[in-house]
């Protein structure tokens, strides 16, 4: 039977390799501050500042030129010249990015300094804010800005540091006295309405709707002293309507487990869980991060890890769902690693319904960040296991894993923990093997597909491993993939076609890999690969290209 777990392949490393037909999804890619064709990065950004935009409150400037952290802006006209794709970002609470009108008529001053120096004004003052929304409306509905196709996200509320909404500034005016968590509240949702409201007209008309295109900028969890009270504000912006956007998933192991704002919570075994009916996942928001600072931003990694953690840290935001990924084409090292960075670009936007491959990556890691909060628990706690994207390991009997064999400790900054990469199987426990399940969405069960199974394991030790799955011949044994014990990192590739994916093997996997011995066996990455697309969906049940077409990524 054709298609009844035959090796293909076995290759040194890694193998990122899609099908040819997998395209990028659509309101997807990388992004910059300047456009890389040769790199794919192809959105770049408009910089502008409010006192460069509103030299006095009744005027509004198109030619005024303004600079931050030496960075030159151009003017409006400047900037908006051209049909190309962008991305926004006005500066907003900056002492030097207001106008002085502004402060002045608000009776407002500085009330911390950020860590680039910059110090900053209370953007939660009642009178300032208004003054600045009343800039963003003329931005956003008198100038259309909102509804300019060429405009596809927009960071919000334009504070602090780099236009991120950590919480250093605030907290610096909470610990001065001049700031309590109720009344920053109070601000904070009022705030998140306005920018909601602007971005969709401040009409009752749906069809004109823009919000979508907004990104806060803040993340779960902030770091302040009011403790759990503001734990899921980055939550509370993507429930009033906006996308959310996160900075450091370079640090791939800290503080990104227990993100709800992404949909993603930790659940009570220690796994990853993903709720894709969040409203981050609603018609087209942004869902970001940034991965560049490798070598840059303060951060170092030695030359021999950096490409375990420019593919960790990517691994990460996949499996965050994310769709827009912040690069710099020589920090990020895209020429470097052209494989793997064309694997990234092909699956961010992908859902489960458009995705060429679903994949599990094998591991056990610190998430620091929870040593020092009790507000969840889980077994195991601090430690997280396994990135995943529709495919999941999990230990039942007779394929319970065990660490890996390799372990990496303060990767990119101490915070990042230590991480013990791949599972194991027990064989002198009697636990042969590692148990697998598909997203039914992804593989819908019953049905059999033109599917590759790539692992990556290593090869140690002597004998052999084999993939079992149900067929509707029967449990299928795969060509057996034989050790040489070398040591090295390799990925097979075995072809499934005739596999069911109906969950019919013990305790309902899809699939088992099962060492037979003498070695165990080491795997750190499964990827299930179709090699054909998809029937295409429509809701009249005909491919006719009507407006019936049913697109996953508007529902729910």
């Amino acid at each position: 039977m054709r298609g009844a777990g035959e090796l293909v392949s076995v290759v040194a490393g890694d193998d990122w390799s899609l099908p040819a037909w997998v395209q990028p999804a659509p309101d997807s890619g990388f992004f910059s501050e300047e456009v890389s064709p040769a790199h794919q990065v192809n959105l770049r950004v408009v910089d502008l500042t409010w006192r460069q935009l509103k030299p006095t409150e009744s005027s509004f400037s198109t030619t005024g030129t303004d600079s931050v952290y030496g960075m030159s802006f151009p003017s409006w006209d400047t900037q908006l010249a051209g049909n190309e794709p962008f991305w926004l970002r006005i500066w907003i609470s900056g002492t030097n990015w207001a106008p002085a009108w502004a402060r002045s008529a608000c009776g407002v001053s500085t009330v911390g300094t950020g860590y680039e120096n910059d110090p900053h004004l209370p953007i939660w003052n009642a009178c300032l804010w208004q003054k600045a929304t009343a800039m963003l409306r003329e931005v956003l509905i008198d100038r259309g800005l909102r509804a300019d196709p060429r405009m596809r996200l927009m960071y919000v509320p334009g504070a602090f540091t780099w236009c991120e909404f950590d919480f250093d500034i605030p907290e610096i005016a909470a610990q001065n006295g001049d700031l309590t968590f109720a009344q920053f509240s109070a601000w904070y949702q009022g705030a998140l309405s306005d920018l909601v409201a602007i971005a969709n007209g401040e009409n009752g008309d749906p069809s004109d709707d823009f919000a979508w295109k907004l990104v806060h900028t803040g993340e779960d969890y902030p770091f302040s002293s009011w403790g759990s009270a503001d734990d899921l504000l980055a939550r509370d912006a993507v429930a009033a309507g906006t996308g959310i956007r996160t900075g450091i998933t370079e640090v791939f192991n800290f503080h990104l487990a227990e993100i709800p704002a992404y949909g993603t919570t930790i659940d009570p075994s220690g796994f990853l869980v993903t709720d894709e009916s969040w409203d981050a996942f609603f018609r087209g928001r942004v869902r970001a991060s940034e991965n560049e600072c490798y070598d840059a931003c303060g951060f170092s990694v030695p030359a021999g890890l950096r490409f375990y953690a420019i593919k960790m840290s990517n691994l990460k935001a996949l499996q965050m769902r994310l769709n827009r990924l912040y690069v710099v084409p020589g920090d990020s090292y895209l020429d470097a690693y052209p494989g793997h960075w064309n694997w990234v670009r092909r699956s961010l936007g992908q859902s489960v319904y458009t995705s060429a491959d679903a994949w599990a990556a094998l591991r056990e890691a610190q998430d620091t960040y929870w040593l020092d909060d009790d507000s969840k628990d889980w077994a195991g706690k601090p430690w997280i296991r396994n990135l995943e994207r529709w495919l999941t390991q999990r230990d039942v009997p007779g394929s319970m894993s065990r660490r890996g064999s390799e372990s990496f400790t303060g990767v990119l900054d101490p915070s990042n923990g230590t991480a013990w990469e791949g599972r194991r199987t027990h064989r002198s426990a009697g636990q042969e093997g590692l148990a697998l399940f598909v997203d039914d969405r992804f593989l819908p069960p019953g049905r059999s597909f033109f599917v590759d199974l790539k692992i990556t394991f290593r090869d140690g030790g002597s004998g052999s491993w084999r993939v079992t799955y149900p067929s509707a011949a029967g449990t299928v044994h795969s060509d057996p993939v034989t050790l040489t014990g070398d040591g090295t990192w390799k990925t097979a590739t075995l072809r499934l076609d005739a596999a069911l994916w109906n969950g019919s093997l013990a305790h309902g996997a899809d699939l088992r890999l099962v060492a037979l011995g003498p070695a165990d066996l080491e795997v750190r990455l499964v990827r299930l690969v179709k090699r054909q697309a998809d029937s295409v969906l429509f809701l009249d049940g005909l491919e006719n290209g009507t407006s019936l077409f049913w697109n996953p990524r508007l529902v729910p």
